[in-house]
């Protein structure tokens, strides 16, 4: 039948349906799918409705027929939205896992605003944004992030939540309206001479997001995350050194705070004059410790060995980002007492050293000079502040 193609790759056999199936060839379509399910029996059916135009009653009564003889949950893919809703009214939805047709769109020429591990942050308008992601598992990314972002709404944190799902080339982007917003990194670019103002209110923003509660066991502990980085960083330590901060990691008691995980200023913005996090894959509950880490990794581990490191990835002087670095403890626990500042500080670093290590041994060539500076760097820090640091906790 000219409207049913089928592919089959994987155990998953795709069944492709297009224009108009109604009660003048449901008959004929009932046959078609039939024959290729029977000739395709080890795999899974999943019905592609990208060039579907419309569907009566008769033709969802084929795909009823073939839902009851799998005795399972089917999958709808690329319903457009003229389908979506019929699917949606008959009750469909419900019986069939139904995902709705994507529309695409090109990100050629438009500005990035921020790049990140897992993907490349557009701005598409001034109004628009989207997150392309770079993994192959990019949708369950993406709705893990959605629901990530919800929970972080929930708990009082500002932030954006995707409206929009989206092909880019053979990507997958994730739509956020975000009215005229800039980062707060292109805020230091764009204004230096507001520099202070704007560390200080990044500071004060984090502080705020750190104080939010959510419920218990609803995100991934960022301790157990710590514990994770602490391991990939064993390979590097000594013993006493690595038992000694596994103590003091292990003394650290489990909290429900919010934590962003990479809260550097590109992922802070600021929308109609208010601050708002996002990239909210990474979110995680915990002591405050496990958040500040990143301000630690972002403006002084990666510069420190690494001259210009700010002005290729930051856009911003390095001396600009050590300064950040300096004063940010400062402003986040909102004091003055430089003693306390400089006890806060080394708290900090220690976690962040344990970052640091895992995170370039994730990423880096370990075959460089700057790859074994960095490891050699961390650890005499760690050294240095492990056995005058009492305990973490703050």
């Amino acid at each position: 039948m000219e409207q049913i193609k089928y592919t089959n790759e994987s155990g998953k056999l795709v069944i492709s349906l297009s224009g108009r199936i109604d009660s003048s060839n449901s008959a004929e379509c009932d046959k078609a799918v039939q024959d290729i399910i029977a000739e395709n029996k080890e795999s899974e059916p999943v019905f592609d409705m990208s060039g579907l135009e419309y569907i009566s009653s008769a033709g969802l009564r084929v795909l009823m027929r073939v839902r009851k003889a799998a005795e399972k949950e089917l999958e709808i893919i690329n319903a457009p939205d003229a389908i979506y809703s019929i699917l949606e009214t008959t009750g469909f939805t419900e019986l069939f896992r139904v995902s709705r047709k994507m529309r695409e769109i090109s990100v050629d020429g438009c500005e990035i605003i921020g790049k990140g591990f897992y993907g490349t942050v557009y701005r598409i308008d001034p109004e628009t944004i989207v997150k392309v992601y770079n993994s192959p598992e990019s949708l369950s990314m993406i709705q893990n992030e959605k629901n990530l972002a919800k929970t972080a709404l929930v708990a009082g944190v500002p932030t954006a939540i995707s409206y929009d799902i989206v092909r880019v080339g053979n990507s997958y982007g994730s739509v956020f309206e975000l009215l005229n917003a800039k980062t707060f990194n292109d805020l230091l670019i764009s204004e230096p001479e507001n520099a202070e103002e704007i560390i200080k209110q990044y500071a004060g923003f984090l502080h705020m997001v750190n104080s939010q509660t959510v419920p218990p066991g609803r995100l991934k502990s960022a301790k157990g995350l710590a514990l994770g980085y602490l391991e990939t960083a064993s390979q590097y330590l000594e013993t006493e050194l690595y038992d000694r901060l596994k103590k003091m990691l292990m003394e650290i008691p489990e909290q429900h705070n919010v934590i962003h995980g990479d809260a550097q200023m590109k992922n802070v913005m600021m929308c109609d004059g208010e601050p708002m996090l996002i990239d909210m894959d990474t979110l995680a509950e915990g002591h405050p410790i496990f958040d500040l880490q990143s301000v630690y990794v972002t403006y002084y581990a990666f510069p420190e060995d690494e001259p210009g490191n700010p002005e290729r990835f930051l856009g911003i002087p390095e001396e600009l980002s050590f300064h950040i670095w300096d004063s940010f403890v400062k402003y986040y626990f909102d004091t003055e007492d430089d003693a306390l500042v400089s006890q806060l500080r080394d708290k900090i670093t220690i976690v962040g050293c344990i970052r640091f290590i895992a995170l370039i041994d994730l990423i880096s060539d370990h075959d460089t000079d700057l790859f074994r500076r960095r490891i050699e760097h961390s650890i005499e820090h760690l050294k240095d502040l492990a056995y005058k640091t009492e305990s973490l906790l703050f």
